[in-house]
């Protein structure tokens, strides 16, 4: 018989860590190829192990609500086979108390180092409750988000695993009390000291470090309405201190690398799409029965990118010491909005081997996963170029920061119609068009001005050269 490791998965190039929510499986128990053994959660998905080999359950490494680094090994299988082989070697290794990185020196690293902070303590004073209740990265983002304090949170009924708070739970709750169902905390109970939603600076506050106990005023004047102010003598308001959750402390880090590790350009162009526009107005309807899936712009736009990047393969590159790495394949990231507001970056791989059908279909499976928190690890590795579309949230445009390794990124902002002056046999003359701004910011250590300004005029040339009269 040999052992082999179960390891901690690459979770997406911002991730270095996550919590074990639950083991389907103990020790002992026999596990099937590709049969869950764990659920896990980071900062912005919730996600299960499966095992990668058919055998037995001998050894458990970390516990429930442990931290465990990616590449950590998680568990121990036991399979058939030689004695002493091994399978499977993980990154690093590490105890459930220390945390080991593991950056080769010689290699480039795919994620930004970062060592967690130390665990919210969950428990809320003075509840009288022996046992504190455990709530998962996400749903610990999500009640920050939405302003629910640990006192709130506390009186959620669960229905997950053991009574714990699921994503589905904390939004259930959080619509219910918008809405009224639910009768607001009384402001007057005494509030927990590490509330997720951060009090007041009118509220006295016990900093949980010196640096925050010296930034915090204890108290403030109280607001005065206009009517009880004739003088017109203008009160400032109370401030709000608000710790950076552990995703936004991720993100940070990852932005500011990127942007000292890259010397930044940003170009710019005008796409006129008015023939994409009014052929897939013409096409959605009947592509959707046909194939039981949305035709949106984003699978027209991405077509086009993989097209000018077969021009320019200095676009799909990656930069390795003093090394240009050119990449052979075309995955494609694209920018989603997670549920709790955040954003990740799912990869569309072999985008250069789909067609509009596949990219489709490809596309809309990874935005419905991203918005049901169904995303699995593989989903946001290995990605080449990303795309992201600030026109969804009604930008014009944007300079978007470079997703290290990658070298480059392109923005596309919100379709509109504007007059425009357009070429016709009789002359030029003044119509109506739908216009788009695109922004491509890559990195100057390896890709001049030339290159990448001809690189984002092409990808217009290819959105403007939609054929109206093409098949869906």
């Amino acid at each position: 018989m040999a052992i082999v490791d179960l390891v901690m998965p690459k979770l997406g190039e911002s991730i270095m860590e996550a919590t074990i929510l639950k083991w389907n499986k103990q020790i002992g128990d026999n596990i099937a190829v590709d049969e869950t053994v764990l659920e896990i959660a980071t900062d912005k998905v919730d996600t299960e192990v499966p095992a990668p080999f058919a055998g037995k359950l001998v050894e458990i490494c970390f516990q429930v609500n442990d931290v465990a680094p990616i590449g950590s090994v998680l568990a121990k299988i036991e399979i058939a086979g030689e004695n002493n082989m091994v399978v499977n070697s993980p990154v690093a290794t590490a105890t459930p108390a220390t945390a080991v990185e593991a950056t080769p020196s010689n290699e480039q690293p795919e994620s930004i180092p970062y060592v967690p902070a130390p665990p919210v303590n969950t428990a809320p004073q003075e509840t009288g409750n022996s046992e504190a209740r455990f709530y998962s990265p996400l749903v610990l983002n999500i009640a920050q988000s939405e302003g629910v304090s640990l006192s709130d949170l506390e009186k959620i009924p669960g229905t997950g695993s053991g009574g714990r708070v699921s994503k589905k739970d904390i939004l259930n709750w959080v619509a219910a009390k918008k809405s009224g169902a639910n009768a607001p905390v009384d402001s007057s109970a005494a509030a927990p000291v590490d509330s997720i939603a951060a009090a007041p600076v009118a509220t006295s506050v016990a900093a949980t470090t010196p640096t925050q106990a010296s930034s915090v005023a204890a108290t403030t004047a109280a607001p005065t309405s206009a009517a009880s102010n004739p003088a017109g003598v203008v009160l400032s308001g109370a401030s709000e201190i608000i710790e950076m959750d552990r995703m936004r402390k991720l993100i940070a880090k990852h932005m500011v690398e990127s942007v000292q590790t890259s010397p930044h350009v940003t170009s710019f162009s005008e796409a006129d799409v008015t023939n994409l526009v009014q052929w897939r107005n013409n096409n959605k309807a009947a592509f959707e029965k046909r194939e039981g899936t949305k035709l949106t712009f984003t699978p027209l736009i991405v077509e086009c990118l993989v097209a000018a990047m077969k021009k320019f393969p200095l676009i799909n590159s990656s930069l390795d010491g003093d090394k240009i790495i050119i990449k052979k394949d075309f995955n494609i990231g694209m920018a989603t909005a997670l549920p709790n507001g955040n954003l990740i970056v799912p990869v569309i791989k072999g985008a250069d081997q789909l067609n509009l059908v596949g990219l489709s279909k490809s596309i809309n499976n990874l935005a419905d996963a991203a918005r049901n928190n169904k995303l699995k690890p593989d989903d946001t590795q290995n990605g080449t170029f990303t795309f992201t579309n600030v026109g969804t949230f009604g930008s014009l445009m944007g300079t978007p920061i470079i997703n290290q390794p990658q070298v480059a990124i392109i923005a596309v902002g919100a379709i509109k119609k504007r007059v425009a002056v357009i070429e016709t046999p009789s002359g030029d003359s003044m119509a109506i068009r739908h216009m788009m701004y695109l922004s491509l910011s890559y990195d100057h250590r390896i890709i001049d001005g030339s290159i990448g300004a001809s690189f984002l005029t092409e990808v217009a040339n290819q959105l403007e050269a939609w054929d109206p009269n093409r098949t869906a």
